[in-house]
């Protein structure tokens, strides 16, 4: 099984040469840790930042730089900031390669939830409308189920949606898969992970075609 650590490790894998990439709130924002050192990358957040690196050092950390999430960064050399209008230009402009983002829910038709939970105060919807109306690529990081083991790969998305069949493949601490016409494909399992653990932890359709290889991290 994987930590958050992990989810992002292995989400940095399907980052390639040249990408522009934005990293949404929670488990994305790791996923610059992780970027292999022989490729060139660059990290946008919505916030008005291009060519965001990993996160600091205890003790290094620059109060004026931050991300979406309020977190501090670091930027690499060459990184620019920018007003809000101009960074969504690129996100609706769909100049962004990849879009990484956790979700609460998401449906086996590729539906998000990641936004709101009724009953709880949020401040709103902030950039992933945006990100998943533009975005051709999306894949989803997250935890399988819930604090109270119940799964988050859903038929169908409990709550308010985020985005429509916009998510292209998922990375839990469980799974990759992927979101083909007819459910969540299984690519690859987590290192002590079985396909059965999977099955238990899947609400949706989960579709096994072979031997499942466990993730190579």
């Amino acid at each position: 099984m994987l930590d958050k650590n992990g989810i992002a490790k292995r989400i940095a894998k399907e980052i390639k040469e040249g990408y522009y990439v934005n990293l949404g709130i929670g488990i994305p924002t790791l996923v610059a840790n992780f970027v292999r050192d022989d490729i060139s990358v660059e990290f946008q957040s919505e916030n008005g930042v291009l060519g965001m690196g990993p996160f600091p050092f205890e003790g290094e950390e620059d109060a004026d730089i931050i991300n979406a999430g309020k977190q501090t960064i670091t930027t690499l050399p060459g990184a620019s900031f920018f007003d809000s209008v101009t960074s969504f230009g690129m996100i609706r402009g769909q100049h962004v390669d990849l879009t990484i983002l956790g979700a609460m829910e998401v449906s086996e038709n590729g539906d998000i939830a990641n936004w709101k939970i009724p009953g709880k105060m949020v401040k709103g919807m902030g950039g992933a409308m945006d990100l998943v109306a533009s975005a051709e690529n999306i894949i989803v990081a997250m935890m399988h189920t819930n604090r109270q083991g119940e799964s988050k790969l859903l038929k169908k998305c409990s709550l308010p949606l985020t985005g429509v069949g916009c998510v292209k493949k998922i990375v839990t601490n469980l799974a990759v898969l992927e979101i083909v016409p007819n459910g969540f494909k299984l690519l690859e399992r987590a290192p002590g992970i079985s396909v059965e653990d999977i099955k238990k932890a899947t609400q949706g359709n989960l579709i096994i075609e072979g031997d499942i290889p466990e993730m190579a991290i």
